[in-house]
């Protein structure tokens, strides 16, 4: 049986497919091609990331297609009833990089209130010669601890930013429209652990009341945070989004920076990735990455396992 990682899969994923019998391809096939390689090489199984879609056309075009997996949480890349429809598995690891994500949303968040992502900007270029200038430019930075941080999607993700924010000290707040309440257990080093409940709250709630808002929500077809919700934001929040693009207008955003509105900006996500805007890459209150939400080691690792697990177990398992 074969299986095709179309956007790569980590080494330890391979080996456990490899173990079962599976024979794995990492070979990066273009979307425009995917068809003709599933049939040719009669794919029984294909992986995604974010950066390959299984629309309808190969769904209907390949039938050695038996499962569906995608690496991560998200499967909008997916047209995943009407795979189910056809008979096909869709699998995803929705728990694997919880952990990856949450930890990125803590590095944009202390980048952002010590100025980490424009000093290492201008740093390189006049450190040398303007060394005071930019000391004074960068030494009103704030401290987390103490500070409400406001969750808008109160999921797994959610509740892993959570469990960073009640050990840094802070106050955390919630909004989602499916958990009216979650128990939240922060673990310790030592085996010790606390646990505190964390009853969720209005969107509009949160928005007035956060210090720091965060985004752990699916794509949506509308804005979730537009012109009317950045006026509801106190004035110099720091914002937010490992999620998905499209649920942050850019363009009101960018407005709420240079009105002060908001101080500074974390985005990992993207409106028209993998292209985003100039005014989004260029603007010094905004720190940046690509995507990167759930690109670590350990997560990846997690991922191959789990997506191997699932597949062997479908395919092998349910036969005896």
């Amino acid at each position: 049986m074969k299986v095709l990682a179309n956007d790569g899969v980590s080494q330890s994923g391979i080996d456990a497919l490899e173990a079962a019998g599976f024979e794995v391809s990492t070979t990066t096939v273009a979307q425009e091609q995917l068809i003709n390689y599933i049939n040719t090489n009669e794919i029984e199984v294909i992986l995604v990331r974010s950066a390959t879609t299984v629309r309808k056309d190969i769904i209907d075009s390949c039938p050695s297609l038996r499962i569906i997996g995608r690496g991560g949480v998200g499967m909008d890349n997916i047209d995943v009833d009407y795979a189910r429809e056809k008979g096909l598995h869709v699998i995803n690891t929705p728990a694997a990089s919880s952990q990856s994500v949450a930890e990125l949303v803590f590095a944009h968040l202390y980048g952002g209130v010590r100025f980490l992502h424009d000093s290492n900007r201008n740093m390189p270029l006049d450190g040398d010669t303007q060394f005071k200038k930019l000391k004074k430019s960068y030494a009103k930075g704030v401290e987390l601890r103490g500070k409400t941080i406001g969750i808008i999607g109160f999921g797994r993700i959610g509740q892993e930013v959570a469990k960073i924010a009640l050990g840094v000290g802070m106050k955390v707040i919630a909004s989602d429209l499916f958990i009216d309440k979650a128990d939240v257990k922060v673990e310790f080093f030592n085996g010790q652990y606390i646990t505190t409940s964390i009853e969720t709250q209005s969107m509009e709630s949160v928005l007035k009341e956060a210090d720091f808002l965060t985004l752990h929500i699916p794509a949506q077809k509308d804005y979730v945070i537009a012109e009317k919700e950045f006026g509801m934001m106190k004035d110099g929040v720091g914002l937010i989004n490992a999620a998905r693009g499209g649920i942050i207008n850019e363009v009101e955003l960018v407005k709420a920076l240079e009105a002060g509105k908001v101080a500074f900006a974390g985005l990992d996500t993207f409106q028209d990735e993998p292209k985003p805007a100039v005014q989004i890459l260029m603007n010094g209150k905004i720190s940046l990455t690509p995507h990167i939400g759930a690109a670590t080691n350990e997560a990846q690792d997690r991922i191959g396992t789990e997506l191997a697990s699932q597949i062997t177990n479908i395919l092998l398992v349910g036969k005896k």
